[in-house]
């Protein structure tokens, strides 16, 4: 079971870190189970974290990239006020949305911690011995690694999910379009949420199309939005039978319980 920060503060305890779980973790079913593969790896590795619970709310990025700069404030500072509250210092989150505002957005607004994604974790757990990486399934599979914007371009974030695939020991087959050159997956800038505009062709189709020119068994992700968008992308190809879309945590997590 997982433990709030008001568990543990009535406690008198402190977590190791705070697993920010974001908008996408709380209330779509299958990003739920990103959350649920990385969570179970935080506790195979005997991280102590806790959640905020209900007291955790939007970072406010769909808002400041919608353009209500005022609303986005106004949730930053609410989330801020609970933060600092519980003296929290370090962060992660699976969502590079949440994790782009909070290390980047937030130190104007009084909110400093130190923001880690999750693959960043992942591979620092990897790095100390206190996570041990099973192949099993997914070993020798021709998998492509989609860059998610918030996590590449914004921050520059590139190895560490490759590292994370290289040691499943997969067969990772770059996209022409990757790391800074990768391409958006039509989530991004709140697009998540409107409908598309009028163009030839939708982004994550373009995007999947993209993807699948490498011939790939799955797609790997990082991003609870360009999972939905990819696997849409895949859906409207027709290929869902044979390409599946994974979370980097649940590749790691290898288990058909998480899965």
């Amino acid at each position: 079971m997982i433990k709030t920060m008001a568990e543990l503060a009535a406690q008198g305890e402190t977590p190791e870190v705070l697993f920010w779980v974001g908008c996408a973790g709380s209330f779509d079913d299958r990003a739920k189970r990103i959350i649920k593969a990385f969570a179970h790896l935080l506790q195979k590795a005997g991280v102590r974290f806790a959640v905020l619970g209900t007291e955790e709310s939007c970072t406010g990025d769909p808002a400041k990239r919608a353009g209500n700069e005022f609303l986005f404030q106004m949730q930053a500072m609410m989330n801020i006020e609970v933060l600092n509250s519980y003296q929290v210092t370090k962060i992660v989150t699976t969502c590079p949305h949440c994790f782009n505002t909070l290390k980047n957005e937030y130190p104007a607004l009084g909110g400093n911690y130190e923001v880690m994604h999750h693959t960043q974790l992942l591979k620092t757990l990897i790095d100390e011995g206190r996570l041990t990486v099973e192949t099993g399934t997914f070993k020798g599979k021709r998998i492509t690694f989609h860059d998610p914007c918030y996590l590449g371009r914004a921050n520059k974030v590139y190895n560490a999910p490759r590292e994370l695939l290289s040691r499943l020991e997969v067969d990772l087959v770059e996209m022409k379009k990757c790391k800074s050159r990768a391409m958006c997956c039509g989530a991004g800038g709140a697009q998540m949420f409107k409908e598309a505009e009028k163009g030839d062709k939708e982004i994550n189709v373009l995007r999947t199309e993209q993807a699948l020119e490498v011939r790939p068994d799955i797609i790997a992700t990082a991003c609870p939005f360009c999972n939905t968008m990819m696997t849409d992308g895949v859906k409207t190809k027709e290929k869902e039978t044979q390409v599946k879309i994974y979370d980097i945590a649940e590749l790691m997590a290898n288990e058909n319980t998480i899965l």
